[in-house]
């Protein structure tokens, strides 16, 4: 145990070299006392003949491989520094009676190692870490340097007292110091909490830990002494009520000055503390017609409904034309209209196996252009079809040809071309046999139908 002291002492020095650096973490310094294991039997160690030859073999085997000091037989202390890492030394004791597989003499054991230590969780009873580090390590007062890596937890029982257990592997330097793993199992205790604001609240409780504030508050002020903490209320430095969040309200509106475009004059929290005398939802100040309710896209001013089809001057596309709302104020094709539409395109005349139309087809014409002009908006698709007289290649190039024809005259004489599309269908829909000359005639025709 002679060396138990010096170990200490040269942990304490190493960790307190590093306390220049500013405390970051409630209570970052952690003191572990406890007991230590040396087992040398699962490492694979070529320069020991009685390890196993397969790492981690029998790795749990206490009574056969492990080495225990029945007494504090390590100390270790860290320090956090940030982002979940903390660095610091550890000093150990141990007496060597089990090489592997052989059995020694009482060989004297004692090790100081630095660490870094990451801890994987925060603020968790269950508190897991990774460890690497460095060190010395003497046997019957001959040393070696090591390499050391491992794993452990931390169970906290409270802020500052814990249970922890560790493992970890060290790759000895020279040959002469055999490969060993050490497990630690000892009691943790953390401390160094600081009142950084002077407000008799520790950081670690106190929820603004640099500014003073009251032990109600949790540690934080409450500048302008309405009862209401600075961060929760929205004019720290004018007192106000709780309902206003610490904010007045000098008008009693419910609308807190700093928020209120009206203080002076009571209004609707809706409209920022503004009045709405015509319960339009746009604020009298606003408001060109105060007193005549209208939305706020005509600044509170009712829209017009020129044609008044119930359908507004802002949404008709027909604003002049009485229409129905389903048809965004334009009026709607009939099945009636439609009819009478292919009546009269079904009247139109070509000039024989061309797509000219005749001169005397001109009124029937008019009368199309008529009913497509009280329907500005619909849209039509001009049919093109032929009996079945001659090949059907040339009477679809006819169709097409003679419906594009009637297209190009409607759109000539003033109807929208995005209004217009042309189509044929040569032979392929007949409305009557082609078996008969009274039949044929049927088929030869040009529909104008609306696009639904």
């Amino acid at each position: 145990m002679k060396h138990l002291s010096k170990l200490l002492v040269v942990a304490l020095v190493f960790v307190g070299f590093n306390s220049i650096q500013a405390q970051d973490e409630n209570n970052p310094w952690q003191v572990s006392i406890g007991v230590n294991a040396i087992d040398t039997y699962p490492t694979n160690d070529s320069n020991n003949p009685f390890s196993s030859t397969t790492l981690f073999d029998e790795y749990f085997n206490v009574s056969d491989h492990w080495n225990i000091l029945p007494s504090v037989s390590y100390v270790a202390v860290s320090k956090y520094v940030g982002d979940g890492f903390s660095v610091g030394a550890r000093g150990s004791l141990n007496r060597i009676e089990k090489l592997g597989d052989l059995d020694v003499n009482d060989l004297s054991h004692y090790a100081i190692d630095g660490t870094i230590k990451y801890n994987i969780l925060k603020n968790t009873v269950v508190d897991p870490f990774v460890e690497i580090g460095g060190g010395y390590t003497w046997v019957d007062e001959i040393g070696a340097g090591t390499v050391n890596g491992g794993v452990g937890v931390n169970f906290w029982f409270s802020d500052n007292l814990g249970f922890t257990l560790q493992t970890q592997y060290k790759h000895a330097f020279e040959d002469y110091l055999v490969k060993h793993f050490q497990h630690m199992a000892g009691i943790s205790i953390k401390f160094g909490g600081t009142d950084t604001d002077g407000d008799g609240i520790y950081d670690k409780d106190d929820a603004c830990p640099e500014v003073a504030g009251l032990e109600a508050f949790n540690g934080c002020p409450d500048s302008d002494g309405d009862g209401i903490e600075d961060a929760k209320d929205s004019c720290p430095n004018e007192a106000g009520s709780k309902e206003m969040n610490g904010c007045p309200d000098s008008d009693g509106d419910g609308v807190a000055d700093k928020d209120d475009a009206c203080p002076s004059t009571p209004g609707l929290p809706a409209l920022a503390g503004c009045p709405d005398a015509d319960g339009d939802g746009v604020a009298d100040k606003d408001d060109e017609c105060p007193n005549e309710a209208g939305p706020a896209e005509n600044n509170g001013c009712p829209w017009p409904d020129a044609d008044g089809d119930g359908v507004l001057d802002k949404d008709d596309q027909c604003p002049d034309v009485a229409g129905t709302v389903a048809n965004n104020g334009c009026p709607e094709v009939t099945e009636e209209v439609q009819k009478q539409l292919n009546d009269y395109a079904r009247t139109i005349l070509f000039d024989t196996g061309k797509s000219s139309i005749k001169a005397e087809s001109t009124s029937v014409m008019v009368d199309i252009i008529q009913i497509l002009n009280e329907y500005p908006t619909a849209k039509f698709t001009v049919e093109g079809h032929t009996d079945s007289v001659g090949s059907e290649s040339l009477n679809q190039k006819l169709s097409e040809s003679r419906a594009n024809s009637v297209r190009d005259f409607l759109i000539d004489k003033g109807i929208g071309s995005d209004r217009l599309t042309a189509i044929g269908y040569g032979e392929a829909k007949p409305i009557a046999t082609n078996n008969t000359r009274a039949g044929r005639a049927q088929n030869r025709r040009v529909e104008i139908n609306l696009v639904k």
